[in-house]
């Protein structure tokens, strides 16, 4: 497993977009996998500027999201599909057919939990872009005794409502339920990248990176992937330790 800490944001924003484009580059028919939330934000704005500095297209390229909210329609403005629009679809050559987010909106669940599945052994993922909640979480895939390896249906806990309410006006309209896809599917990804930023996830990203490998925090059981790069600022990486010989530790 490959660690890299940056001094700043923007170093490393410029390092994901460019793992991204290069597969881009390489094979045109990509397949992605992104997330949402806080962290990729300046990771597709940094991947929009490549795009467009390179005469990059997208054109051929497929990708999946990691989930949505159960209830949410895709224009709603908290949804994982608007986020997804605004933030990077908009802005490339990317068909919209060509993208796909679990339909939190489906009238069988569980039924569209088989579709995605589906969808993904006919199309694997070669490079995931995954961030990390502050109890491990990777996707909705909350730490338990037991977790499901395909797409689902996630209870979201009392701390990922929490940490989710702020993009909301109230909390109450935090939607309760997403699909996800599982860590079974998660790691079907050829490659693994994994960015987290801030101080808070400094405790989270030592035990999912160096602790024991549990389904108490799921994103523990990236140190079984072969392929797993992780990038990280100064404040999320000041907890790993430099002579770690499970982490190659990088400072840029």
């Amino acid at each position: 497993m490959r660690v890299t800490i940056f001094e700043s944001n923007e170093e490393l924003d410029r390092q994901a977009a460019d793992m991204i484009a290069q597969t881009v580059a390489k094979r045109p028919s990509a397949v992605l996998g992104l997330a949402t939330g806080s962290t990729p934000v300046g990771i597709y704005k940094a991947l929009i500027k490549q795009a467009a500095e390179q005469r990059l297209s997208f054109a051929g390229v497929t990708t999946y999201n990691l989930d949505e909210y159960v209830g949410l329609t895709p224009e709603h403005d908290q949804s994982y599909a608007y986020f997804m629009k605004q933030h990077l679809f908009s802005h490339l050559d990317i068909p919209s057919a060509q993208t796909n987010l679990p339909n939190g909106m489906a009238d069988d669940l569980s039924a569209e939990c088989a579709r995605y599945d589906r969808m993904l052994e006919r199309q694997p993922i070669d490079i995931q872009l995954l961030g990390i909640g502050h109890n491990g979480h990777i996707g909705f895939n909350e730490p338990a005794a037991e977790l499901i390896g395909g797409t689902h249906i996630a209870e979201l806990e009392a701390a990922t409502l929490a940490a989710n309410a702020r993009f909301f006006e109230h909390e109450e309209q935090v939607p309760r339920q997403a699909l996800t896809m599982g860590v079974g599917s998660i790691l079907k990804a050829r490659s693994i990248l994994l960015v987290a930023r801030g101080a808070d996830k400094a405790p989270i990203i030592k035990q999912a990176l160096s602790g024991p490998i549990t389904t108490a925090c799921p994103a523990s059981l990236l140190q079984t992937h072969a392929h797993v790069t992780v990038l990280l600022d100064k404040e999320a990486g000041k907890d790993l330790i430099p002579d770690d010989t499970t982490l190659h530790l990088v400072y840029s």
